[in-house]
């Protein structure tokens, strides 16, 4: 996998809408300059967007070519050190046609985003990128009030530092609130709790290594079966990550989408897999039964480490996971460990 340049100050980063367009809506267009400033004044970066980001909600779900193009350009410049996703959406594959795979992979720069991004992330992967799973613009950059302090230290610790190896800790609080995005509501910070759970180990044995594969268990489907769908043999020794939407799929979503990747052989080529926290902790215990369910009871797989509650996706805070990287999961200390710095 190719690794990009770790960012520093005076950095520029290029904002992409390549799903949905409401970064550029008019009653929502407040939370591109909250990000806008807190990128440059917290961390010290140039923050642009790209010629199709702000043309609204409309616009850009008719020009899927469009924000495909604003994806290219982004890569193609130069002067741009990262490319940051304003939010997910849910057509994000409509921009597959218009990829050109050589573009990403000869201009190597970290791409972060999440949720239905998924599908630029696999392109990354199929390109041979490592890219970040990680804080969007409007969800997390244009926080009212204050960016959260566990996905703030994330940013720095993923994109900006560097090291040998890096342990994942899980946060200490998390909340559940909803805050309308509204700008009446920009002053209302959000009000967090102890978190009771920390990571839950469901199953599994020992010490495992693998490289990290995943993104939202919601996007799946849309993935599957198209060129960006990884191989069984890109899957074999993975640690596959999975996380679910704000949508709140049932439990029974979880339970088919994970016997469609028993189904192709998947579950038992991965290492570990890694769970990401449900979005309010929504159907917490029924998601862990629908996991186990398939894993163990179906697929028989006792020793494969199965770990829960992690802070990424669409949790509140979140973390960042590097596409690529191999990660140590420690079963018996609950431990996540990323082993290679995922920039250069």
């Amino acid at each position: 996998m190719i690794k990009p340049k770790r960012l520093r100050r005076g950095d520029k980063v290029a904002v992409v809408s390549l799903s949905w367009g409401g970064l550029g809506d008019s009653n929502l267009i407040h939370k591109w300059w909250i990000a806008k400033e807190r990128l440059e004044q917290e961390f010290g970066l140039e923050a642009v967007c790209m010629p199709h980001a702000l043309k609204g909600s409309g616009f850009v779900a008719e020009h899927p070519e469009r924000r495909a193009k604003d994806l290219m350009d982004a890569f193609s410049d130069p002067s741009v050190s990262a490319v940051f996703c304003a939010i997910g959406g849910d057509d994000t594959i409509r921009t597959l046609p218009y990829i050109d795979f050589e573009v990403l992979r000869n201009n190597p720069k970290i791409f972060m985003g999440f949720s239905d991004s998924t599908i630029n992330h696999l392109m990354m992967y199929k390109a041979g990128l490592v890219s970040f799973y990680g804080p969007s613009v409007m969800c997390d950059f244009g926080e009212y009030v204050e960016m959260l302090a566990y996905t703030k230290k994330a940013v720095w610790d993923l994109l900006f530092s560097g090291w040998d190896t890096y342990r994942i800790l899980p946060s200490g609080e998390w909340t559940d609130d909803y805050i309308a995005w509204q700008e009446s509501n920009r002053h209302i910070p959000y009000t967090m709790k102890p978190d009771a759970h920390g990571y839950e180990v469901l199953g599994g044995q020992g010490i495992v290594r693998g490289h990290l594969l995943g993104g939202c268990l919601d996007v799946f489907m849309m993935a599957n079966g198209t060129s960006l769908w990884p191989t069984l043999a890109e899957w074999r020794d993975a640690v596959l990550f999975v996380e679910t939407s704000e949508e709140k799929p049932s439990p029974e979503f979880v339970t088919w989408t994970f016997r469609n990747l028993a189904a192709q052989g998947i579950l038992k080529a991965v290492r570990g897999i890694l769970v990401g926290k449900p979005q309010g902790e929504q159907y917490y215990e029924e998601y862990k039964a629908a996991i186990l369910q398939v894993v163990v009871n179906e697929e028989g797989l006792r020793d494969l480490p199965v770990f829960y509650n992690l802070n990424f996706g669409h949790a509140k805070p979140i973390g960042v996971l590097p596409y690529g990287i191999p990660v140590e999961l420690n079963v018996r200390e609950k431990t996540v460990t990323l082993l290679e710095c995922p920039t250069v």
